[in-house]
């Protein structure tokens, strides 16, 4: 089966490119190419907005009552369902994930996703009238905010996605979507499901590019709000932008979550978690516990005992079910990781496994090895920069408030946990930590809660009904006059 391309879904129907550029899909594996699609350009970004705009201004879709719209979703959800193996194996081939973490994250939890804001849906209080101060009665109403400019990363493409176009189609939005280029397969099947499942045309594009038309995109008139994940470098830019148009926004960016181990938590437990939370997705993840906080008395066994973990995963084809680290997105980022391990070592930390070089019995892909260092202080560039790669730094604390002043000390603020076996100091720890999600004993995206970051980890908050909120404008209407 060929996974080559030569339309672009523009206005829910499949439309010849302006250009004919091309993007080449590399596997990160092989380093073949695996697939070549159309590149979208400016002027397939103008054709993707302007039926957006057609459809929200005057078409059916944000008219609809949200029932029917939840109706819609209903069917995107059963189709995606049938297809969670194909979506995995897609996403693998084009971007390196392992495939157990494909099956489990690339694929199963945008579905819980669907789930999960079909019942917040079901729920949420779209209109609703209370009395008012001056002695009125007042309604409030959620209104769909319009034309969303939805645009998710490479690593976790589908996740990203649905965190965006679930809760937009349901809030009566109309959407248009920006993958990744290194990442565009997926979407080609998402589009597949949203025909089928009825969404109307106009209501839906999908137009891979790169960051021209990214920007494009950002600054298009025709578009009410941005939703981005992504760099906090790219978020700074889009937000400017937004700022200066005052378009809504909501940015999800980057992390350096620190894991907090206590005392008293049981070391195997710990090490366990970590060779899941540390290096998810091959490091390729927002919310990697990166930084492993320990207290000075247990450093030095704690930080061997994880690096024989680490250093043991199983590094290899992604297809391969026994692979437990899968190669780095592309050869920049194979790159920048291997500078950072390099930096690590000019710093002063200590190198405990991994390091540069080619994993052994890995002749092509780009692969890194897993890497710990140890001895790390908190203000070296390995304990302060996402590094976005299979890298653990184990840092020293004190004591307990001396944990929690590290963990705070990052521009960063998105996640982390903390490790104990005694739960209300584990909720106390939790409090003092600036981080918009917190684990303890465990980390995980509880679609009904609330996700996003404090500080240079964005703005705005995906999940939950919080999350739907986020693609809806509030309004008052007055349906009386004040007692005077």
């Amino acid at each position: 089966m060929t996974l080559d391309r030569d339309s672009l879904f523009i206005g829910g129907t499949w439309a010849k490119p302006a250009t004919d550029q091309v993007l080449e899909v590399v596997s990160p594996h092989s380093e073949e190419v695996v697939a070549r699609v159309p590149e979208g350009s400016t002027a397939d970004i103008d054709a993707a907005v302007a039926a957006a705009r057609q459809a929200f201004d005057e078409g059916p879709w944000p008219r609809m009552k949200p029932e029917e719209r939840i109706a819609v979703i209903q069917n995107l959800s059963g189709l995606y369902a049938a297809r969670l193996d194909e979506m995995a194996q897609v996403i693998s081939t084009e971007m390196g994930s392992p495939i157990s973490f494909s099956t489990l994250a690339q694929a199963s939890a945008p579905w819980m996703q669907i789930e999960a804001f079909l019942a917040i849906a079901r729920d949420f209080s779209w209109e609703s009238t209370r009395p008012g101060a001056l002695g009125s009665e007042v309604m409030v109403r959620h209104e769909p905010v319009g034309v969303v400019a939805a645009i998710p990363p490479w690593n976790v493409p589908q996740f990203t996605v649905m965190s965006k176009l679930v809760p937009a189609l349901l809030a009566g939005c109309t959407v248009v979507v920006k993958p990744a280029p290194e990442t565009p397969l997926d979407c080609y099947l998402l589009a597949e499901l949203l025909v089928e499942a009825g969404v109307p045309e106009g209501v839906v594009s999908i137009v891979a590019g790169g960051r021209t038309v990214g920007e494009h995109l950002v600054r298009h008139p025709g578009v009410d709000k941005v939703a981005f994940t992504g760099s906090t470098a790219a978020g700074r830019l889009i937000g400017a932008i937004c700022g200066e148009q005052l378009k809504r926004v909501s940015l999800e960016l980057g992390g350096k979550s620190a894991a907090i181990v206590l005392d008293d938590a049981e070391e195997a437990a710990v090490i366990e978690g970590l060779k899941f939370l540390g290096v998810m997705n091959s490091g390729q993840a927002c919310v990697a516990q990166t930084r492993v906080l320990v207290s000075r008395d247990r450093h030095d066994a704690f930080a061997v005992a994880l690096a024989d973990a680490i250093g043991g995963m199983q590094v290899g084809d992604p297809l391969d079910p026994a692979s437990e680290i899968g190669p780095m997105v592309a050869r920049r980022q194979q790159e920048r990781v291997e500078k950072y391990i390099a930096l690590g070592q000019e710093e002063g930390a200590q190198l405990l496994t991994g390091g540069n070089g080619r994993p052994e019995g890995l002749d092509t892909g780009w692969y890194v090895r897993p890497t710990v260092f140890a001895g790390v202080d908190n203000r070296m560039r390995i304990a302060q920069e996402e590094i976005f790669g299979p890298v653990l730094s184990v840092i020293p604390y004190d004591d307990v408030a001396d944990a929690v002043r590290i963990a705070n000390e990052s521009d960063y603020g998105l996640a982390g946990t903390v490790w104990t076996t005694d739960q209300e100091r584990g909720i106390d720890v939790a409090r003092q930590v600036r981080a918009g999600t917190y684990g303890i004993n465990t980390y995980t995206m509880d679609f009904a809660a609330p996700f996003g970051g404090f500080k240079a980890s964005g703005l705005g908050r995906e999940f939950g009904p919080e999350g739907l909120a986020e693609y809806t404008e509030l309004k008052s209407v007055y349906l009386s006059a004040p007692a005077m």
